[in-house]
């Protein structure tokens, strides 16, 4: 997969997500900060073919799940494109949203059967690893530093790290003008990571959301807003009079879907259903970030 091509595809779709979107959007780490009451996504025309008799070994996780008749699934809710939760109707949307759904859908699990949980960036893991999400599908970058607590399957998309600043800004035009300023990210977000270990002259400042960064930093309290540039540019696109993106891309960010450490067999399954549902991945990226009219290759899984 070009990385070029890739990044120009998602930062594009994500504007164009945003421009017809009245809530705030906001990766590799941050998104929406809470529990949403065990929402399902019932009601919805189904988007995929549900598996009948699915037969799948040695996976504690599908166990689980099989058991509880349902599956739970950690999400963004306010990335506009890529995971996004409408509060006056209740619907859920975007690439990872729809990638999820795909994946409950061959597991055996009908739309009613899925629960959507927003799990801040720094609760993924122990969400993961305490079983409180059976998987993770939101801008979920993967990371040796992860692999030490999950498993990924993926990755099914590619990005990189960028900058948001207010529109007047005209001291920060890319990462090498970050000395002596204040960034913002999501606690617990690769950029975050990035920016404390390759930028020790930068101050750092963090929340659970990306719309709280970008208020703190309209408000003053910040120079710039970093996550992956795409949904940057969904925020620019929202509030092009106020922010602004600067720069390229200076990170490459690999999604992944998380899995709970050890379930190899879960892992293998969805790698499989990445690597052989090519024209699934398709349809699904062209019904969301797509609309851009921009194309790109999916990504080839690594299946460790």
């Amino acid at each position: 997969m070009r990385k070029s091509s890739a990044l120009i595809a998602l930062a594009a779709a994500a504007a164009l997500a945003l421009a017809g979107c009245a809530g705030p959007g906001g990766d590799s780490g941050g998104g929406a900060g809470g529990d949403t009451g065990g929402e399902t996504s019932g009601g919805q025309t189904p988007k995929f073919e549900v598996a009948k008799d699915v037969k799948l070994e040695g996976s504690p996780t599908y166990d689980r799940m099989k058991k509880a008749g349902k599956v739970v699934v950690g999400v963004k809710e306010d990335q506009p494109g890529l995971g996004y939760l409408d509060a006056a109707t209740g619907e859920r949307s975007g690439f990872d949203v729809e990638i999820a759904e795909w994946i409950a859908a061959s597991l055996g699990f009908e739309q009613k059967q899925i629960e959507f949980k927003a799990i801040p960036s720094a609760n993924r893991e122990s969400a993961l690893v305490n079983g409180d999400v059976d998987y993770y599908v939101g801008t979920y970058s993967i990371t040796d530093q992860r692999k030490q607590q999950v498993d990924f399957a993926g990755p099914y998309f590619i990005t990189g790290q960028g900058l948001l600043v207010k529109k007047d800004n005209t001291d920060i035009k890319s990462e090498k003008d970050l000395a002596g300023k204040t960034v913002c990210s999501a606690t617990g977000s690769t950029p975050i990571q990035n920016i404390k270990q390759n930028f020790p002259d930068t101050k750092t400042t963090e929340f659970d959301t990306y719309s709280q960064c970008v208020s703190a930093m309209l408000d003053g309290k910040a120079d710039a807003v970093t996550t992956d540039q795409a949904i940057l540019i969904g925020y620019a696109a929202q509030d092009p009079d106020q922010l602004k993106v600067v720069g390229e891309p200076f990170t490459v960010e690999k999604y992944g879907v998380g899995i709970q450490k050890g379930d190899d067999a879960l892992r293998h399954f969805v790698n499989k259903l990445f690597t052989d549902g090519h024209s699934t991945w398709q349809k699904i990226y062209d019904d969301t970030l797509g609309k851009s009219g921009t194309k790109v290759e999916q990504p080839e899984v690594d299946d460790y």
